[in-house]
């Protein structure tokens, strides 16, 4: 059985690499944190009841369909659980996005160090982490009606980020997706069905193309889409336009990227791209109870110069970038990333859709020592469940406010 192994294994059959050993991501785990979150939401058996299910699979072919449906299961739970279909599975509020993630973490681990009867190649591994991956997180599972009869809204959230700092952290845009995949909001317009995926906290994917592969096949037939992320304290943003630059903050496995956003064709890579969602209306509408700002600030270095400068007004001509309105970190480049491949299908003039920020979700003002504090408490429930709603309030302002009379690719 697979377990829950934290060192490298030694090789199984022949010809099968040694198992790898978890990732940074994968190793905070062990820690009581995510143990308690996993306990009292009832996901705890999720890994050991797949590790069952993985080591019965007597060939590549099969552990790669055990490893589809699980991963697929997995989002589905997480999901029902958010939208109330189905047992609690414990005492920790509905609302919350940490069990899916680690749960994940503790299904990816099971695939990293499982040590198989049968020949597993590096790259066979390889190609089971990503399955499981991108369909518990709901990149394969995004399905619309068919006809004209409804519109089609495209969001995506993340993983928590800087557990170093509090691994007790959860993440609003993540909470939002799960709680909103698979809705139909309704719209002065009529209704409009959301459908929604999650992505990681790593630079590594995102150089993969992962962003890409998740949205190409879809922004022909949406009518609006929004990357959503986790930003200022007490405050939404609705980011005016995106840098191709990163900073290199951290990411969840502790790796730093800095430079040019990687990307395909890199020779017609522009150094900034812009929101085509309907800001003004988002801003001016009364969404909830945290301001929306339409943020159009940047961190440019100015042509012909050679130190970053703030532009409070966005880019100047020919600069190059080093913030967007959303930073130099993953936030800033999924929506770059988003929005570029907008353009490259294109489907700029036509096509609504941008990032926003979120404000930052905080615990009760007597749980804010990591150290001590609860894994939550009323007022972060609170806090998550205001920031989900106000962000499904956006999504029908940005939703009226689009183009009705576009044309489906």
């Amino acid at each position: 059985m697979a377990g829950l192994a934290t060192t490298p294994a030694t090789a199984g059959a022949a010809g099968t690499p040694a198992a790898s050993a978890p990732t940074v991501e994968e190793q905070r785990l062990d820690k009581d944190v995510p143990r308690e979150i996993l306990r009292r939401s009832g996901f705890d058996a999720v890994a050991a009841e797949f590790a069952r299910k993985l080591d019965a699979a007597r060939s590549p072919a099969e552990a790669c369909r055990v490893v589809v449906r699980e991963g697929s299961a997995l989002w589905r739970r997480a999901v029902d659980r958010v939208q109330g279909r189905g047992p609690a599975g414990g005492d920790l509020s509905r609302d919350d996005d940490r069990p899916l993630y680690w749960a994940r973490l503790a299904m990816t681990r099971e695939v990293r160090t499982w040590q198989p009867e049968f020949a597993l190649t590096e790259a066979q591994r390889a190609g089971l982490l990503d399955k499981l991956e991108r369909t518990s997180r709901g990149q394969t599972a995004i399905r619309y009606p068919h006809g004209d009869g409804i519109r089609r809204v495209l969001l995506t959230g993340f993983d928590p980020f800087t557990l170093d700092r509090d691994i007790r952290i959860s993440n609003p845009s993540g909470a939002t997706a799960l709680a909103l995949d698979g809705t139909v909001i309704e719209t002065a317009d009529g209704p409009a069905r959301v459908e929604t995926a999650v992505f990681p906290v790593r630079w590594r994917d995102f150089a993969d193309g992962a962003v890409e592969r998740a949205l190409r096949p879809h922004l022909p037939e949406v009518d609006l889409f929004t990357t959503v992320s986790q930003g200022r304290v007490g405050r939404f943003d609705v980011e005016r336009t995106n840098g191709a630059w990163r900073g290199g903050f951290p990411d969840n496995e502790n790796a730093s990227s800095t430079g040019t956003v990687p990307v395909a064709d890199p020779a017609s890579q522009p150094q900034w791209t812009t929101t085509t969602l309907p800001y003004g209306a988002v801003t001016d509408a009364e969404t909830g109870r945290f301001p929306v700002y339409d943020n159009t600030s940047v961190t440019e270095i100015p042509a012909g110069g050679t130190q970053p400068v703030v532009r409070p007004d966005g880019p100047t001509p020919g600069s190059a970038a080093r913030a967007g309105g959303g930073g130099d970190y993953l936030s800033n480049e999924i929506a770059y990333r988003a929005t570029l491949l907008r353009d490259r299908l294109g489907l700029g003039a036509v096509l609504p859709g941008g990032h926003v920020h979120t404000p930052v979700l905080q615990f009760g003002a007597g749980n804010t020592d990591p150290a001590t504090g609860a894994v939550t408490d009323p007022e972060f429930v609170r806090n998550r469940l205001d920031i989900v709603a106000q962000v499904r309030s956006i999504l029908v302002v940005a939703t009226e406010a689009g183009d009705p009379t576009r044309t489906r690719g």
